[in-house]
């Protein structure tokens, strides 16, 4: 007798379901820059006088000429709960702070319109993760993701009010998912699923660790103007990155569970063998199961491909600098999540005949962002930032992996200069949201409403701080 398997396209789905990009859905790393990060994001049309730049704007020429070095961390605690429907009981998140490092430089000749950069960032860098007793370890107990992006950069003063850039962007991702599998879920002989065995739902029988990585290329062009002095506008347009994670791998560990069905147990009254010969037997499941990770079971190590495309982000923004000492800015972020609608699974061992597409359903999101900045005479300045940013996924994807919903940012920093050509910033960023309805069971059809499928409330927050160097030589 064979078991088959329900949990696969699920556990794969939380696997890849995060690739991200919108600088704020989904697993994105906004804080890209300690100016950018403290000013709320709103930096295309005015973008901080550093080699951060080569992100935000690459379009924009440095003013002064010389090398500019950007180096900097920031430090990403994030905390969730899930509250369940019917119990109302309350589950933690247990993901520990993530660091997320940023590094550019760039280059500008004395006389020169033209300027060289690069800059090495993470852009998508964040792990999900739930304790042991969380009923949603069935979709995801841990999800991690890292995804660095390497972007030389070129950028051209073709007039003395305009200048135009760009460069090509080489990505590498890697990707972890551990899950927890759901015996009473698990298909036994033909038809019958241990569920109907008196098996009761959520009975952790094994767990999966999903593992893979790929690589992409993409673009990033950017447009810089000061049609006069006190007005400066700008936009940038990231290509799409499509990954193919090819080589991913699979592994599986039993989980003892010390269920003994009974005598005259389906199993052991179909198949008697199975049970010494004993219809009448009673029926170990943990041994009976055990078969199912070694040799040809279906929990044995594999293979799993599929691909994913990051979508394409496109921000535009103007800036003002007409008031003395102060520069406001605000910009607007979109990012086309809509052609993530399916997700292709194609396992490479033993639960090939698995291979679905799963559904996601993401819309394309937008995001308002606003920033301020107060100049002193010893250089120092003062920054404040609010952006808004509308949830990429729709009511019936908020899951235990991403409870994705509509957040805010609000952040404080400054700068302080060391030197004539060091200067230190640091900001602080608080995160929250109004907490959103999420499903812990898999979607299986486009029939299936959020009103069907969710069962409670996920609440986001976290804290960011970050500090960066700037040196110019």
């Amino acid at each position: 007798m064979t078991m088959r398997t329900r949990y696969f396209a699920a556990a794969v789905t939380l696997l890849f379901m995060f690739p991200d990009t919108a600088r704020a859905q989904a697993f994105g790393v906004n804080e890209i820059g300690t100016c950018a990060a403290s000013r709320g994001f709103a930096v295309t049309g005015a973008p901080c006088q550093d080699a951060s730049s080569i992100f935000w704007n690459p379009g924009m020429v440095p003013s002064q000429s010389g090398w500019h070095l950007l180096g900097g961390l920031a430090v990403i605690s994030v905390s969730g709960t899930f509250t369940q429907d019917t119990t109302f009981r309350e589950w933690d998140s247990d993901a520990e702070s993530e660091y997320v490092p940023h590094v550019f430089l760039q280059y500008r000749g004395a006389n020169s319109a033209l300027a060289y950069g690069v800059g090495v960032y993470v852009p998508y860098g964040l792990t999900s993760q739930w304790t042991d007793s969380f009923p949603g370890r069935f979709q995801a107990l841990k999800a991690s993701i890292a995804t660095i992006y390497v972007q030389p950069s070129v950028s051209w003063q073709f007039h003395e009010k305009w200048s135009i850039g760009a460069g090509p962007i080489f990505g590498h991702s890697s990707v972890e998912l551990l899950q927890a599998l759901d015996l009473s879920e698990q298909v036994v002989g033909a038809n019958t699923t241990f569920a109907e065995l008196g098996i009761s739902q959520r009975t952790e029988f094994a767990r999966a660790s999903l593992e893979g990585s790929a690589t992409a290329f993409g673009g990033h062009i950017g447009f810089f103007g000061r049609p006069t002095p006190e007005w400066s506008v700008g936009v940038r347009f990231l290509t799409p990155l499509e990954f193919e994670y090819d080589d991913a791998d699979a592994t599986f560990t039993q989980t003892q569970t010390d269920i003994i069905l009974p005598a005259g147990n389906p199993i052991c009254s179909q198949q008697p063998a199975i049970c010494g010969g004993n219809p009448a037997a009673t029926l170990d499941v943990d041994a009976f199961l055990q078969g199912q990770f070694t040799g040809t079971g279906t929990l044995t190590s594999q293979g799993v491909r599929t691909k994913i495309t990051h979508p394409a982000q496109i921000q535009g923004g103007v800036g003002f600098g007409g008031i003395q000492n102060w520069l406001l800015s605000v910009d607007y972020a979109w990012t086309g999540w809509r052609r993530f609608k399916k997700l292709p699974v194609e396992f490479q061992g033993p639960a090939s005949g698995s291979n679905r597409d799963l559904i996601e359903d993401y819309n394309n999101t937008s995001a308002i962002r606003l920033g301020a900045q107060r100049a002193f005479m010893n250089g120092a300045q003062l920054r404040l930032g609010f952006s808004g940013v509308a949830s990429a996924a729709p009511d019936e994807t908020v899951t235990p992996l991403l409870p994705e919903q509509d957040r805010g940012y609000a952040s404080l920093g400054g700068a302080y200069p060391v030197t004539s050509n060091i200067t230190i910033e640091g900001a602080y960023l608080r995160v929250f949201s109004g907490g959103k309805r999420g499903r812990i069971a898999e979607r299986t059809s486009r029939t299936q409403t959020a009103s069907q499928l969710n069962t409670g409330v996920f609440d986001l927050s976290a804290n960011v701080f970050s500090l960066s160097l700037k040196a110019t030589f």
